[in-house]
């Protein structure tokens, strides 16, 4: 990537939600910008950090800790979270817009994931812009 990208205009040349276009990569890292809404399928990274940034819109996201307890984080634009790796986490939202930092190759999915994935979820390693 040897030219500038605007996040704006990268968000408009798509409209699948849950569906990560990869915009960039640091070290062995991608940055990924996804169209929000519905709910996620719960998931864990077993072996990474999440970091979320909410570029429009709410985001929450439903954790899960080891004894089954939930709490639910609500996210607005411009705020930031990092689920930390071996989380259980549901992600959802009205509608919206979300910057992701995650090492390459990363499934959307996560490591594994509970139940039959909706049809607006893909399970993906993201999609080159």
């Amino acid at each position: 990537m040897d030219a500038p990208v605007n996040l704006q205009a990268a968000l408009a040349s798509f409209d699948q939600i849950y569906s990560p276009r990869i915009v960039a990569r640091v070290n062995d890292y991608d940055v990924r910008i996804a169209h929000t809404g519905g709910e996620h399928v719960w998931h864990v990274h077993e072996d990474t950090d999440e970091f979320f940034l909410v570029l429009d819109g709410r985001f929450d996201i439903a954790l899960r800790d080891a004894d089954g307890a939930e709490r639910t984080v609500t996210l607005h634009t411009g705020e930031v979270f990092v689920v930390p790796r071996g989380t259980t986490h549901k992600p959802s939202s009205p509608g919206g817009a979300i910057l992701m930092f995650e090492p390459t190759g990363t499934s959307s999915t996560g490591d594994h994931h509970d139940g039959d994935l909706p049809g607006h979820v893909e399970s993906t390693i993201g999609h080159q812009l």
